[in-house]
């Protein structure tokens, strides 16, 4: 493109006029003219009148100090984990040579080191203080004495009941709600509901049955409907070998399940064994719903097993890391208590526990509302520091008991909710406390000390049944009412005496997001 001579560019006037010019790569020359972006090269020529941003030196200067500075930073990063790394493992380490210090060996320390690995949380476990040593520890000689109650018989048969085409035993009876309020008003002798009604179901073979008969401290656990395998127990002394029944009672789906994943021994009496655990299958559950079947042994242990004088229930999906005979110092006879269960680590309130149930889908919200509401119409207030409890709700999975007169009326009437009412036993335990009217004394301890006693282990799979996700009573009609349990949970049918159409259940402000 040819230009008019006044168009053309003397390089030395155009840097002298206020141009800018650099030299080409073939020695040429090009100009920019400042004032109006126009730029030309030595033969004249236009190019672009827009200058490219990669040739602002400010720009660059900032880009290049950007990368250095993120480079810098990255470096200085990774020195700091590199300098805080050793200082991280050898104070986890001192940690554990602490707690290791604590209970005067190494058995003893209450965490697992293989789930901790470079972390602890020291508010989810802390140190127990147990004995130094179970051989040196002095066994209480007889029974605490009963005093409030002095006899305890249980109610054991009872008219069958009417499903509509047939008659049949249940396993806890058929309870009324006066039979129910009565058994709330103690007294020195007493006869009420306890499971075991006769053809009820849970019927256990003569060969266990005669074994029970000679264990008076028994380490008790349950596993049903085949979701877990026997953990076997660490840190058991010898002595508490020979002294403790370790009994895991099984349903009939559970033996088979365990038969078909770990090794089962046989002693010359066909008793059945899984390593220091002795088998007790169930033959005939006594429910539908396989979590309230699991209610039997953790709450009736004392109708199980009726000779035992002292138990300590773990759930099925737990390994024991305390020994027994430790655990039974500590928390029984150490301050003289005859009940102990630990305090729940979220909840204290009744009302807090039935809605983190709702959320996880426990069991079906409007039955545990039904539940809630009836407590509340009869006076059970959610717990506050006006209470002489530390918490309305336990963590029921390690229980441990001398079995008094009165701890056993307890457990009877805890079971007789979980029977009429929802299998969750959390939501009933705090109610049974309030109904007895400060008489029933336990020990509740910390929940960073419950964690301690065990190592918890996953379920071989999920529990899921159809009615935790009803969120109305008319999913429970026509084809629904198949969900409804034909041996359990009739409270929640039957019509309750007193009209609850105006109680409203108290809020509850969610203060953790666990369940």
């Amino acid at each position: 493109m040819q230009f008019p001579e006044w168009c053309t560019f003397d390089h030395k006037n155009a840097i002298s006029r206020g141009l800018r010019s650099k030299q080409g790569l073939n020695g040429g020359y090009s100009f920019l003219a400042v004032a109006t972006g126009e730029y030309f090269n030595d033969g004249g020529e236009l190019f672009s009148s827009v200058r490219l941003p990669q040739d602002n030196p400010v720009k660059t200067v900032w880009r290049q100090g950007i990368i250095r500075l993120v480079l810098v930073a990255a470096i200085l990063w990774m020195l700091l984990i590199l300098i805080v790394l050793p200082f991280h493992v050898l104070s986890y380490q001192s940690l554990l040579s602490f707690f290791s210090a604590i209970s005067k060996k190494e058995g003893k320390v209450l965490i697992s080191k293989d789930s901790l690995v470079l972390t602890l949380k020291a508010e989810h476990r802390c140190p127990i203080p147990v004995a130094d040593d179970p051989d040196k520890i002095i066994i209480p000689e007889g029974k605490t004495p009963d005093v409030i109650v002095k006899d305890l018989t249980y109610i054991e048969e009872e008219d069958l009941v009417n499903n509509g085409s047939h008659f049949f035993p249940l396993f806890g009876g058929n309870q009324n709600w006066q039979q129910r309020e009565n058994s709330f008003k103690l007294k020195p002798s007493m006869k009420v509901h306890c499971g075991f009604l006769r053809n009820g179901g849970a019927d256990m073979n003569p060969v266990d049955t005669e074994y029970v008969k000679k264990c008076r401290f028994v380490v008790a656990s349950g596993i049903f409907d085949g979701y877990d395998v026997p953990h076997q127990p660490s840190n058991i002394s010898t002595r508490s070998k020979k002294l403790f029944c370790f009994l895991m009672v099984v349903d009939e789906v559970s033996l088979k399940f365990i038969k078909n994943n770990v090794t089962i021994r046989k002693d010359r009496d066909k008793g059945m064994w899984v390593g220091i655990w002795r088998l007790i299958p169930l033959k005939h559950p006594p429910y539908d719903e396989p979590r309230r079947n699991g209610k039997v042994p953790k709450i009736l242990t004392h109708r199980l097993f009726p000779e035992a004088q002292y138990s300590i229930w773990v759930d099925g999906k737990m390994e024991l890391i305390v020994d027994p005979l430790l655990i039974l110092e500590r928390y029984l006879w150490r301050d003289k208590h005859t009940y102990a269960i630990a305090q729940h680590k979220h909840h204290r309130s009744i009302y807090e526990e039935a809605d983190a149930n709702k959320r996880r889908k426990r069991y079906a919200r409007p039955l545990i509302d039904l539940q809630m509401m009836i407590y509340y119409y009869e006076g059970m207030e959610p717990w506050s520091l006006k209470k002489n409890t530390v918490s309305d709700v336990p963590e029921g999975a390690i229980i441990i008991r001398e079995h008094t007169a009165l701890n056993n009326l307890f457990n009877c009437l805890w079971f007789n909710e979980v029977n009429l009412f929802t299998p969750r036993d959390q939501l009933s335990f705090g109610y049974i406390v309030y109904r007895l009217r400060g008489l029933f004394k336990f020990f509740m301890f910390q929940n960073c000390e419950y964690y301690s006693l065990f190592v918890l282990h996953p379920h071989t799979r999920e529990h899921s049944s159809k009615v935790e996700w009803v969120k109305n009573l008319s999913e429970f009609k026509g084809n629904g009412s198949s969900m409804k349990e034909s041996r359990g949970g009739f409270g929640l049918w039957t019509p309750y005496p007193k009209n609850l159409d105006s109680v409203i259940l108290p809020p509850v402000v969610r203060t953790s997001k666990a369940g």
